[in-house]
């Protein structure tokens, strides 16, 4: 359900003010469009941070999550990594956390956020990591065409093997991912999260959903979706004539059985 970008901010400071009561916690740090990208913050988002706790307290914080609910009761959680959880609250905030003492957040690294609230005996320098964040590098525009080319080739055939998932999956999953990547390349990296492409590809890339549209028909949809993206790819790119050819015999093949 939509929720209004100032309740979503209360709930991580009611949040910040639950933490404080237990003792054990020494900061909540705002992540993302709660952190300082709040540019985006939306009645969709839902709250993502960091919870910093005392030496020996992680394990408890991470076994019970009453600190959490005395903010909003949960109605569902689930503990998705070692560090963390993904819980569901009463009214529909969603919240994605990780629980890290002191001496472990100097060693990964994350994005810049912002302490919502904060003890004074967490050095307020690691909102920021200590650790550089990964670089993301496109890889070369040719590979980028060859495996578009190759996932096409190989999707149709596995289509007339009778593997409709597979196919689908290589032409509507794994080209569009490189895809996105040369596209990327012809932009600025504007709003690019470095941790997953398809986040605001379609804000940095107006005309990608009219691609998309054509590129991604579904699990019966394979033959016109290759072709779909074999157009946009001669249209943009180098693509050898024989090889462009067999990819349209292969979706004639296709259409043909269908």
């Amino acid at each position: 359900m939509p929720l209004a970008p100032p309740l979503l901010l209360a709930r991580l400071d009611a949040i910040g003010h639950a933490l404080a009561a237990t003792g054990d916690a020494l900061g909540l740090l705002g992540l993302g469009s709660v952190g300082l990208d709040q540019h985006r913050l939306d009645a969709q988002s839902d709250l993502d941070f960091f919870v910093v706790v005392r030496p020996g307290a992680k394990r408890r914080c991470l076994e019970s999550l009453d600190w959490l609910a005395a903010a909003r009761p949960l109605i569902w959680s689930f503990q998705n990594t070692v560090d963390g959880h993904k819980a569901l609250m009463d009214d529909g905030v969603f919240c994605e956390f990780a629980v890290f003492e002191p001496d472990e957040l100097a060693r990964i690294a994350y994005a810049p956020g912002r302490w919502v609230w904060r003890h004074a005996d967490l050095d307020p320098a690691q909102a920021a990591s200590r650790v550089p964040m990964p670089t993301y590098e496109l890889p070369d525009e040719s590979w980028l065409v060859g495996e578009v080319l190759s996932n096409l080739i190989v999707g149709l055939q596995r289509l007339a093997r009778g593997e409709t998932l597979a196919a689908a999956r290589l032409i509507q999953v794994h080209a569009i991912d490189r895809v996105l990547q040369l596209l990327e390349r012809r932009s600025a990296g504007r709003d690019r999260d470095p941790f997953a492409l398809e986040r605001r590809a379609e804000q940095r890339h107006p005309d990608l959903p009219a691609l998309l549209a054509l590129a991604m028909q579904g699990y019966g949809g394979s033959p016109a979706s290759a072709l779909a993206l074999l157009d946009w790819l001669q249209a943009s790119h180098p693509v050898p004539p024989a090889v462009a050819a067999h990819i349209r015999a292969l979706v004639q093949t296709a259409d043909a059985k269908s």
